[in-house]
């Protein structure tokens, strides 16, 4: 398998354009085919496609390409393949098999029930589950509130310990935020009457 530069027909497009290389050595270059290479020279292929500048690239050298022109036997080389570009991956959401996605509701009642100063919004992450459901449970008016069962969403293995640890520490700090907020509103409406 010949190695190809990256983006071969904006390649070839540049390549057209800005060197005096024959159809052959450009198409056998981009591993494209030579009536393809004509094409592009005439106007009629990759029209609205943008040159790739192989050497700005480091795909091709200009003696590469100096050389090729004066002998028209000679083929192009490719100067390395391209690494790889890093994407940084985007968090997937976790995947819950269908026999364990039962188990989310039961979870989130008991979670309600045992760790009631976790927000909506946490409950859901910890179990993967929506707010909106998070919602219905707490108010009784899920659609099948009547069968579920609370159950500890670490022994379900819906989340770890520590994360649901890290949930808790994270509710309590926000609740003492709270009182200590209420406490200042208060001191200052009673100041404030006096």
């Amino acid at each position: 398998m010949t190695e190809t530069p990256f983006m071969p027909k904006a390649t070839a497009v540049w390549l057209v354009e800005n060197t005096t290389l024959t159809f052959k050595q450009i198409a056998e270059f981009c591993n494209l085919h030579e009536l393809e290479i004509k094409g592009i020279a005439d106007g009629d292929v990759a029209k609205g496609i943008k040159a790739y500048n192989p050497i700005l690239a480091g795909q091709l050298s200009r003696e590469e390409i100096e050389k090729c022109s004066k002998d028209t036997t000679k083929k192009l080389s490719l100067l390395k393949k391209i690494d790889e570009i890093d994407v940084k991956e985007r968090k997937k959401p976790k995947y819950t098999p269908l026999s364990k996605r039962q188990d989310r509701p039961d979870a989130i009642l008991w979670l309600c029930k045992n760790a009631s100063d976790l927000t909506d919004g946490q409950i859901s992450k910890l179990v993967g589950s929506t707010k909106g459901t998070v919602s219905l449970i707490r108010k009784r008016s899920y659609w099948n509130f009547s069968n579920l069962k609370p159950r500890d969403p670490v022994i379900l293995a819906l989340c770890t310990q520590e994360a649901f640890q890290k949930s808790l520490d994270k509710a309590k700090r926000r609740v003492e935020r709270e009182k200590k907020a209420k406490i200042r509103e208060e001191k200052k409406a009673q100041e404030a009457s006096l």
